[in-house]
């Protein structure tokens, strides 16, 4: 009777040691999402459910050592787990591949490298607005309007640029090349002043670079090849799809500023020879 009492005790110990460990995980587990909650700036309330599994976990372990433990259940316990484990092993053979999507998607959603409506590239193939994310899959809505469906796998292995997870402003690179007898200061004036009238063109100096008195649109002269000087201007929109709509039009005013005040364009000059057949008498 006394042994049985023991067992008890020892049970209810397990049960205890097991509640306050998992208190105790949960209070960590909650603090590292919360801060990573801030971080992204997402809500934290989403990550409940992965701290409410850390208490069935716990309760899972404290079972298991107590079937072990008690000789009057080790029978049952060992009967149980073996069941359990070739289960297990059935759905896992079974289902690897879409287990793996499901583990990578609830990962996708504790860690968010990106939301619904975030633009996002995926590797060097997959770009666009992502458009739902499920457990299994990722929608992608690219630019042709046309769904990329992406197993969460194959975005957990790939390199993620994401646009707008904490600032949706973009600098975009509007690049020209013109001719070697050009005027550069007068190109470098001509886009920037084509640049600052567009609607969604923004100043984005920082107060050190206003203190040094540098330009909204910085241009600079990124090279020369044996037709052209390169130039590059740096616009910042605020968002992809403004700065998308800038640098098209940027492309198109800027050519027109330049026919109209005689800056070239390099274009490369290709000599084609016409070699005439002679009609021979026979």
């Amino acid at each position: 009777m006394e042994h049985q009492w023991e067992q008890v005790a020892f049970a209810i110990i397990v049960m205890v040691v097991a509640f306050l460990v998992g208190r105790i995980l949960r209070m960590l587990v909650g603090r590292f999402f919360k801060g990573a909650a801030k971080k992204l700036k997402v809500d934290p309330t989403r990550y409940n459910f992965f701290k409410n599994a850390i208490d069935f976990l716990m309760l899972l372990i404290a079972a298991v050592i107590i079937f072990r433990s008690v000789p009057s259940l080790r029978t049952f316990g060992n009967t149980l787990l073996t069941g359990a484990g070739i289960l297990a092993a059935i759905v896992g053979f079974a289902s690897q591949s879409a287990f793996s999507n499901i583990v990578s998607g609830v990962f996708l959603v504790i860690f968010r490298p990106f939301s619904v409506g975030d633009r996002v590239k995926i590797g060097q193939l997959y770009s666009g607005d992502v458009e739902d994310i499920t457990l299994r899959h990722t929608v992608i809505k690219d630019f042709e309007n046309r769904r990329i469906v992406i197993p969460n796998t194959v975005i957990s292995n790939e390199v993620i640029i994401n646009s707008t997870i904490t600032d949706e402003k973009v600098c975009m690179f509007v690049e020209l090349g013109i001719s070697l007898e050009s005027n550069i200061s007068k190109a470098q004036a001509i886009i920037q002043e084509e640049a600052v009238k567009h609607k969604y063109c923004i100043d984005n100096r920082s107060a050190a670079e206003l203190a040094k008195g540098e330009h909204q649109v910085m241009v600079r002269v990124m090279g020369f090849t044996e037709l052209a000087i390169q130039l590059r201007a740096y616009c910042w929109a605020n968002n992809p799809n403004d700065g998308f709509d800038l640098k098209c039009d940027l492309h198109k005013s800027i050519k027109e500023r330049f026919d109209a005040e005689g800056i070239d364009m390099a274009i490369p000059l290709r000599m084609i020879a016409y070699k005439n057949q002679l009609n021979l008498p026979g």
